[in-house]
């Protein structure tokens, strides 16, 4: 796109909606309805400049216009319904997808360092001796690894299991504050652990209760962390690479989205966490409880996939509307 020619085109219509927004208590009929056809116009402006341009100064002006055109038009906040279900089906979702490479980083980094230490845990016998005991060890393969997921109600143990998955995650969260340099070690920190429990129960030939017992809400509890992970270091990495948009501008859109994935990731880890109370220690054949795990992490990613792309299609980044271009400084 040519910006200079595209700015001295659309310059006029530009400042006409401006003057009319600035007036907008005292527009006639006619005013109000250019204030619509405007603002409609405009809107598609700000679209094609997102889409074609890099020019963060010209997207920045559009972008304030426009909310500002937005807010004349609508006078009033959209219903809570209505808040609602764009949340579920364009905020949440396409701050997601539009953090899979971060998303699948986290979770590639995750499976490779467990396996790893599953694997040297297995085959070092100095290792696992450093570990525990053999009497140690023993209780937990034959024992404490299967009777964690029964020993307490249902009800508490998934109250307490969603508590543990959301601390988890609001740490990787928290750390975006921090340019997210302390969420790769807290995520090599739970993977080690997976990776521990997981070599000693299959050196002990337990690999299948480990499996069975880890798939069903570990699929789902572990993508909610590989996502939380993914928002924090996304958000870290926009303050040191912001590309061709200003660093405040950048930095206030991504932050929003982080607040978007925290309320997303609170009804995923609880639907995590009944799983993990209700499915994992019940009495169901093995592959009808891993079908299960599968079954909502396949759900969970296809809505993802579904709601997240066709809200990229449409141009849409899942921050708030009327929302300020820049990190606010006081």
């Amino acid at each position: 796109m040519d910006v200079d020619a595209f700015v001295l085109t659309h310059r006029a219509t530009w400042d006409r909606l401006e003057q009319l927004v600035k007036r907008r208590r005292s527009l006639t009929g006619a005013e109000v309805d250019e204030l619509v056809e405007l603002y409609q116009r405009v809107s598609t402006h700000l679209s094609m400049v997102r889409t074609s341009s890099t020019d963060g100064q010209l997207v920045g002006r559009l972008s304030g216009l426009v909310a500002q055109a937005r807010a004349a038009v609508t006078g009033a906040h959209a219903p809570l319904w209505s808040e609602f279900t764009r949340f579920w089906t364009v905020s949440f979702p396409v701050v997601a997808y539009s953090a899979w490479r971060w998303w699948l980083g986290s979770a590639v980094g995750f499976l490779i360092v467990a396996t790893a230490i599953g694997v040297w845990v297995a085959h070092s016998p100095e290792v696992q001796a450093v570990v525990g005991t053999p009497s140690d060890i023993e209780q937990l393969v034959n024992n404490d690894f299967a009777s964690y997921y029964s020993e307490n109600p249902a009800g508490s143990f998934a109250a307490r299991v969603w508590i543990n998955n959301s601390w988890v995650a609001a740490q990787c969260i928290a750390f975006a504050v921090l340019l997210g340099i302390p969420i790769p070690y807290l995520l090599f920190e739970n993977a080690a652990n997976v990776g521990l429990a997981g070599g000693l129960m299959f050196d002990a030939g337990k690999g299948d209760v480990f499996l069975g017992l880890l798939t069903p809400h570990g699929l789902l509890e572990l993508t909610a962390i590989f996502l939380a992970a993914a928002a924090g270091m996304r958000l870290g990495w926009s303050v040191v690479a912001p590309g061709d948009r200003p660093r405040g501008q950048v930095l206030a859109e991504r932050g929003r989205a982080v607040v978007a994935v925290a309320i997303g990731l609170v009804a995923v880890l609880l639907l995590s966490g009944l799983i993990e109370a209700l499915v994992t220690p019940s009495g169901l054949p093995t592959f009808v409880r891993i079908a299960i795990g599968v079954a909502a992490e396949v759900a969970f990613l296809a809505y993802i996939v579904h709601f997240g792309r066709r809200a990229v299609l449409a141009g849409e980044t899942g921050d708030i509307e009327n929302a300020p271009d820049v990190v606010p400084t006081r």
